[in-house]
């Protein structure tokens, strides 16, 4: 979620945007709506006519489940009984995947979020109504533009329904909602416009779509619905012709009296809601950005404020799913109320507890799917993740509750990764079977990472930058501060220990960041009573840590080194050169590490596969140097640059060890004897494809493109698209200097920067990249020719060495016709 630049508000924005969500201010909005949508209460109804249905009639047979709506149902239809007080009330109603096709996409999957909206059921004319609410645009209801912002954003009608019927003592409306749910009804459907499209959808199959069950509870309730279309192109099982999934729909109440909102602030790492302002003094609708948190409220107001440990007056509790295997549940506890040390920061103790699931006999009527409780499910699953959704009020931010989701398959991530990082440097990692304790730890990392998204907090990939690639070395430092400032980060596993460094602790741990977070995000501030009086203490806190590393926020873009997913350190180049150096001490270790008598080489395949991942991803973390921008977030008082060119140094750097691990032919990778147990061929083809990857990256437009604006501002005192493509000529190209032999390897890749070189004089930027470069407009194609002609030139000189090398002196030749033509030598 991109986090809006909120730094320092007006106050007149501020006091309008909070007086918003004051209770006051609530109510007020409510009149007005009722005053424009809603006629005076309609009359008692009068007692049935002859023929006309009794309510006892209508219900009769139904099974009856009461909560926030009192749900009647049977396998043919589906009644909500709407009290009456629950009219006009704000209600979030949230769209899950709950289990999704094969192959619909790797960005979906169990527990996904497909749709949130506010929603709200009206009686009007006679008829009840649901009306989906917006809360993008708001204004103060005193002000004049409250009218027009109110004619502006008219709810959209999502669901109308007849009154079926009343109680006795008038207290409710019954509808039939059955349809809502049997139908494929836009507004809560699990398939966006661009899914049905994609997978060419046709109807909803009426007959193979069924509701499987409804519950209601105190304050939310819960649909499970089973879907099935007619799919043109279904994702997976195409002769079926259709498609099936099953998705949860739940609508939470949200709280009467909303929690005071605390403004965000982009220096800060949160996730945040919005809207925008229109009674802001300022001259435009202001956008406001509120952070995303449980409502934590010290149960002695007194001693807190002096500055005394103290318990909240409701604690966040996670329980965990009853599936949960029972050698698993001691670190899953301990990775919820890890965030324990954290809260404490911020003045509470016993904030985040983990709790076993009540038993039947404890409690028959508890249930995961109760939005009063959140929980820790684990899902039977091969997906190989873990994910850490919330739910939060969309006026305010305060999360309501969450289901942390683990899906089992993860463990192989980290059995994998476990092995491939740290296996040259720590011997409990060189089995598939990895002790207990080392993969509790792992899953305890996990389970606090997608608590701290639970909480709030998004990735801070800059967070590891903070610490020199040296001190990931030292035995004591890796062990109180793991390998990052932050469990927000992706840094996974110390892979930077070298084998004789004495590290015993690989694996990451809440940090100091994670205490500045939550300190900054959760600390109530004695006596601020609106978002406008906590902004000078919010920003004087961020101004303490300006000048510390470890208390930076920043997310990856792409485009800068001290912002990646799965990196260390604070030099790409350090840290992955250590990390290279261990892959090769793992490869020849493989056949021992991963096979047993009289199985497959199934386990070692798909090892060797992912060591290859690994390969591409310090790579990865050494090309975002080329060409690089760093980011460190400022408000306006703030002296110095927020962004910045990557000095010409480090950019050299990174070139030369390119050559050195990406460009040189991998012989530790061709290990002819693991080789010919999981292949009949290929490696020639995949060091091909994955060094034309490499190149490409290195040579792509929007990062020559970066290159090029930086020598327009700072001139020839940084790294320039001129030497780049220089010195990776030279570099890919050392046999010409050298006279020695160009093995299949190099032919592949000196081959692939003649077609790289070729792609950029003839052909466009992609319609992404074009966003950022026009590639006949700017210098590339002038370098692309001058380096091609140095490249011919080259080739001449040294075909004569290539006489007795026939391989090498057709591919000299080869690529001369190549060039000629590219360049076009002969018209």
């Amino acid at each position: 979620m991109k986090v809006t630049r909120i730094l320092r508000p007006s106050a007149a924005l501020l006091a309008a945007a909070f007086l918003l969500l004051t209770t006051t201010h609530v109510d007020a909005q409510r009149r007005n709506r009722d005053k424009q949508d809603t006629p005076p209460e309609s009359p008692k109804q009068e007692a049935p006519k002859k023929n006309e249905k009794t309510y006892e009639s209508v219900v009769k047979g139904l099974k009856a489940d009461d909560g926030l709506f009192k749900v009647y149902q049977n396998d043919e239809k589906i009644m909500f009984e709407i009290p009456k007080s629950e009219l006009n009330k704000d209600m979030l109603w949230i769209t899950r995947l709950v289990s999704s096709p094969e192959n619909l996409s790797p960005f979906l999957g169990s527990g996904w979020k497909m749709n949130e909206q506010v929603v709200q059921w009206q009686e009007i004319k006679g008829r009840i109504y649901l009306k989906s609410i917006s809360y993008n645009n708001v204004a103060d209801s005193t002000d004049a533009i409250y009218k027009s912002v109110a004619d502006n954003n008219f709810a959209p009608i999502i669901g109308s329904f007849k009154i079926e019927g009343q109680p006795k003592d008038s207290s409710a409306y019954l509808i039939d909602i059955t349809g809502f749910f049997n139908q494929d009804t836009r507004a809560i459907s699990a398939l966006s416009s661009g899914l049905r499209s994609q997978l060419q959808i046709r109807r909803l199959e009426n007959d193979k779509s069924y509701v499987e069950s409804v519950k209601s509870f105190p304050i939310n309730i819960e649909v499970r619905q089973v879907m099935t279309y007619d799919a043109g192109r279904p994702p997976s099982n195409e002769s079926a012709g259709v498609i099936s999934m099953k998705v949860s729909q739940s609508m939470v109440k949200l709280p009467v009296y909303p929690m005071m909102p605390r403004l965000a602030d982009e220096r800060v790492g949160w996730f945040t809601v919005g809207n925008i302002n229109y009674s802001s003094d300022a001259l435009k609708g202001d956008q406001v950005s509120f952070l995303k948190r449980w409502r934590l409220e010290p149960k002695d107001p007194a001693a807190y404020a002096r500055g005394e440990l103290v318990e909240p007056v409701k604690p966040i509790v996670y329980y965990l799913d009853p599936a949960t295997p029972e050698k698993f549940r001691k670190w899953f506890k301990l990775g919820i109320e890890d965030w324990q040390v954290a809260f404490e920061a911020a003045g509470f103790k016993n904030a985040i507890i983990a709790k076993d699931p009540p038993s039947k006999e404890e409690d028959p009527d508890w249930s995961p799917e109760d939005a009063r409780y959140s929980t820790v499910r684990y899902i039977a699953s091969m997906t190989r993740n873990a994910v850490g959704p919330s739910t939060a009020d969309p006026r305010t931010g305060e999360i309501i509750e969450s289901d942390i989701i683990w899906f089992h398959n993860h463990l192989r991530s980290y059995r994998n990764w476990y092995m491939i990082q740290t296996g040259a440097a720590n011997p409990r990692a060189r089995t598939l079977n990895t002790p207990e304790d080392d993969i509790g730890e792992m899953m305890r990392a996990v389970i606090a990472h997608e608590i701290g998204h639970a909480l709030g907090l998004p990735h801070n990939m800059k967070a590891s930058s903070a610490y020199p690639v040296e001190s990931l070395r030292n035995p004591e430092f890796a062990e109180e501060y793991g390998v990052a400032p932050t469990i927000m980060d992706y840094a996974r596993l110390n892979y930077i220990a070298q084998p004789g460094d004495g590290v015993t602790r690989f694996i990451r741990k809440i940090g100091p960041y994670d205490k500045y977070v939550i300190n900054w995000g959760y600390r109530v501030i004695p006596g601020a009573n609106s978002p406008e009086a906590e902004t000078n203490t919010l920003d004087r806190w961020i101004l303490e840590k300006a000048n510390d590393r470890m208390f930076r926020f920043g997310s990856s873009n792409g485009s800068n080194p001290e912002a990646q997913t799965e990196d260390l350190g604070d030099n790409s180049m350090k840290a992955s050169a250590y990390g290279m150096e261990n892959l090769k001490k793992v490869v020849p270790n493989l056949l021992e590490w991963t096979t047993t008598a009289g199985e497959s080489y199934d386990d070692t395949q798909e090892i060797y596969g992912e060591i290859i991942g690994q390969w591409r991803r310090f790579v990865g973390h050494v090309i975002t140097n080329i060409g690089g921008v760093t980011e460190n977030l400022k408000s306006t008082d703030q002296q110095g640059a927020v962004f910045e060119v990557v000095p010409e140094s480090q950019q050299t750097e990174a070139v030369n060890w390119l050559m050195k691990y990406a460009f040189a032919t991998p012989d530790w990778l061709l290990d002819e004897n693991l080789l010919r147990k999981l292949e009949d061929f290929g490696a020639v083809n995949r060091i091909r494809s994955t060094q034309s990857s490499f190149l490409n990256s290195v040579l792509d437009p929007v990062r020559m493109q970066r290159l090029i604006e930086a020598e327009a501002f700072k001139g020839r005192n940084t790294y320039t698209i001129y030497q780049l493509v220089t010195d990776v000529r030279q570099g890919l190209f050392t046999e010409l200097a050298s006279g020695a032999p160009i093995s299949t390897y190099r032919r592949n890749l000196q081959r692939a920067f003649v077609e790289r070189m070729e792609y950029l004089l003839k052909n466009e930027a992609s319609s992404f990249q074009a966003r950022e470069v026009n590639i006949s407009q700017s210098d590339i194609r002038p370098v692309v020719k001058a380096e091609l002609r140095a490249l011919l030139r080259d080739i001449g000189s040294a075909r004569g060495r290539y006489t007795s090398d026939r391989a090498g002196n057709l591919h000299l030749a080869d690529l001369k016709d190549r060039i000629e033509e590219i360049l076009d030598l002969d018209n």
